[in-house]
C-alpha cells in the first residue's frame, strides 16, 4: 500500500488521529527548537567551532536522553501516559520561554545550556510515552503500518520545523534576539500538542495494570536493577535486541557524519558562519526527503525481502555509498550522502520499532524505548567524542570516512548473525508475534 492509503486507514481510528496530531505538532516543534540550538551552539558569527565543541555541544543536548531514560521507563510503565502528554508540552513551554529569556539577557552560555538541558529532559518522557502509546490506538493488524506512517511522518514534520526556523533565523537575524524569537515559537506551538493529547480518555494510553510490578518509590531505588530486567527482557527477543543493535549502528555512523559535516561546512565548504549553516541547511533538506521517501520505499521493500535483508541492505547501502559519494570531500557530494543515509536510517528506524513493539511485552515497553533512545542518543554523542580526537581543524579526513564506511558493514555482518534465522524474511506486514 502506499503512503497515503496507509495513512487514509490510519486516520479512520478517531484515537489514532488524535495520538498522530500529538506527534505533528510536536515535533514541528522540535524542528525550530533544534535549529535555533544548533545555529546558537555552532553557527553563531562570533563563535568559533572545534571538534571538541561539537562533541560537547551534541553531549549537552543529547546525553540527557541516556541519563534519564531509565527513570523515564519506570513513570510510562506506571502513570497515565496521556496525562504524560498533556503535562509535558506545557512544562516545555514554560522552559523555553526562560531559554528565550536567558538568550535574551546575555547570561553567559552555560546557564543557556543548562535550561536547554531541561527541556530535552522533559522532552524525553514526553517522546518515550508517545513509542508506548502507539499499540493502544490501532488494532493489531494495523500496528505494523502505523511504525511506518507515524515516526516517519513526526520526523518530516522535524524538518518541516527546521525550515520555518530557517526562515524565522532569516527574518529576525541570527544575533540573540532571534534565536530568542524561535524558542519563544517553538514554546508556543509544543503546548498546542497538549491540547491535542487532552481530547483524548485518560486511560486510553495505558500502562497495562500489572500487580506484580513494585510501588514507585521502590522502583526508583531500584532503577539500575528496572533496567537491567528490562534489557535482559530484549535480550530474550533477539529479533528485537538485533534491530537496536542495527539502529545504534547507523546512529553511531551518523554522529561522526554530523561532527564532520559541521566542521566541512564551518571551515572548508563556506567562508562565513552563515553561508556554513546554509550549507548544512542542504544536507538537512536532502535528509529531510530520504526520510520521507523512506516510508514510501520500507513497506513494500520489506514486503519483497523482509526486514531482516532490508535492514542489512541498508546499512551495506550507507557504508558503500557515503564513502563513494563522499571521498572526494565536495559539498554536493555531502548533500548526496546526507539523501542516503536518511532513506537508509529511517529504514532501519522503521524495522526497529516494529520489532520492539511487536516482540515485547507492553509492561515492559516504556523500559524498551527508554533504552531504545538511550541507544540511539548515547552512540550520537560517543560518535561525536571520538570524532573530536580524529578530525583535523577543517573535518577533512579520509580515516573518518572509511572508519564508517567499515563501522557501517561491520554493522550489518554482526546484525544478520544476532538476527535469529526463523525471522529472516519477516515483512512489516505480519501480524505481531
Amino acid at each position: 500500500m502506499s503512503f497515503v492509503s496507509d495513512l487514509r486507514v490510519l486516520l479512520e481510528g478517531q484515537d489514532f488521529r488524535r495520538l498522530f496530531g500529538t506527534r505533528l505538532m510536536s515535533q514541528f516543534s522540535d524542528g525550530i527548537f533544534q535549529f535555533a540550538v544548533t545555529g546558537f551552539a555552532f553557527f553563531s558569527p562570533e563563535k568559533s567551532t572545534s571538534a571538541v565543541q561539537i562533541a560537547t555541544g551534541l553531549a549537552v543536548l543529547f546525553l540527557p536522553y541516556s541519563v534519564l531514560g531509565p527513570f523515564a521507563g519506570v513513570f510510562i510503565d506506571r502513570w497515565s501516559r496521556r496525562q504524560i502528554l498533556v503535562v509535558a508540552p506545557v512544562i516545555r513551554g514554560v522552559l523555553m520561554l526562560v531559554a528565550a529569556s536567558l538568550v535574551v539577557a546575555g547570561v553567559p552560555d552555560g546557564f543557556f545550556y543548562a535550561a536547554a538541558l531541561a527541556v530535552l529532559g522533559v522532552n524525553r518522557f514526553f517522546l518515550a510515552a508517545l513509542g508506548a502509546s502507539l499499540p493502544h490506538v490501532v488494532p493489531a493488524d494495523r500496528l505494523l503500518m502505523a511504525n511506518a506512517v507515524t515516526p516517519t511522518s513526526g520526523t518530516v514534520m522535524t524538518f518541516v520545523g527546521a525550515g520555518l526556523g530557517f526562515l524565522l533565523r532569516a527574518v529576525f537575524g541570527s544575533d540573540h534576539r532571534g534565536t530568542a524569537v524561535l524558542l519563544v515559537f517553538s514554546g508556543l506551538i509544543f503546548c498546542c500538542s497538549a491540547l491535542i493529547a487532552k481530547t483524548m480518555d485518560r486511560r486510553l494510553l495505558g500502562p497495562a495494570y500489572d500487580p506484580n510490578l513494585p510501588q514507585t518509590k521502590e522502583a526508583l531505588r531500584h532503577v539500575v536493577s528496572g533496567l537491567v530486567d528490562g534489557a535482559r527482557h530484549i535480550v530474550h527477543h533477539r529479533a528485537a535486541a538485533a534491530a537496536l543493535g542495527a539502529m545504534a549502528t547507523h546512529r553511531f555512523m551518523y554522529g561522526m557524519c554530523t561532527a564532520m559535516l559541521v566542521l566541512l561546512s564551518r571551515y572548508y565548504f563556506a567562508d562565513s558562519a552563515e553561508n556554513a549553516l546554509a550549507a548544512v541547511t542542504v544536507v538537512v533538506a536532502t535528509s529531510g526527503v530520504g526520510y520521507f521517501l523512506a516510508i514510501l520505499v520500507t513497506p513494500w521493500a520489506t514486503e519483497r525481502f523482509g526486514i531482516e535483508t532490508w535492514v542489512t541492505a541498508m546499512l551495506v547501502t550507507s557504508g558503500v555509498l557515503m564513502f563513494a559519494l563522499c571521498a572526494s570531500f565536495q559539498q554536493w557530494g555531502f548533500a548526496a550522502g546526507g539523501f542516503v543515509l536518511g532513506i537508509a536510517g529511517q529504514s532501519v528506524k522503521i524495522c526497529a520499532d516494529t520489532s520492539v513493539q511487536r516482540d515485547v511485552e507492553d509492561a515492559y515497553l516504556g523500559r524498551a524505548f527508554s533504552i531504545y533512545d538511550m541507544l540511539f542518543n548515547g552512540t550520537y554523542v560517543l560518535a561525536a567524542a571520538l570524532a573530536a580526537a580524529l578530525l583535523p581543524a577543517n573535518g577533512r579526513s579520509l580515516l573518518v570516512l572509511a572508519l564508517i564506511t567499515a563501522g557501517y558493514l561491520g554493522g550489518a555482518v554482526l546484525y544478520r548473525v544476532v538476527t535469529p534465522s526463523s525471522r529472516a524474511k519477516t515483512p512489516l506486514s505480519s501480524s505481531r508475534s
